[in-house]
């Protein structure tokens, strides 16, 4: 058993809603919050059977969406320290784990 293809098609459409535009003048500490919030409580609901490679999906799509959130971000865009990757700035802000 693992989460169907219309829920993971829901879940990324709620990801893209909470990394959407209009959330660029939300702190990156707050979203990040809600953000783990939802999906740990969408990880416990789908965490019975087989759901590894579900959560590989929505885990590889929340890294896109939040890098390219982070990019956008008007008049103060993020920008990772030297010699660091996104990915690796996104596992310091707390993304949890899938």
């Amino acid at each position: 058993m693992s989460p169907s293809a219309k829920a993971l098609k829901k879940e990324r459409e709620k990801l893209h809603e909470t990394t959407d535009r209009r959330q660029n003048g939300r702190p990156i500490p707050e979203l990040m919050e809600g953000l783990n919030r939802h999906l740990k409580g969408w990880k416990n609901y789908f965490d019975f059977g087989y759901p590894r490679v579900a959560f590989g999906k929505i885990h590889s799509y929340v890294r896109e969406r939040l890098t390219q959130h982070l990019r956008r971000r008007s008049q103060r865009p993020f920008r990772p320290p030297e010699g660091t990757t996104y990915y690796e700035q996104i596992q310091r802000l707390g993304l949890v784990n899938l």
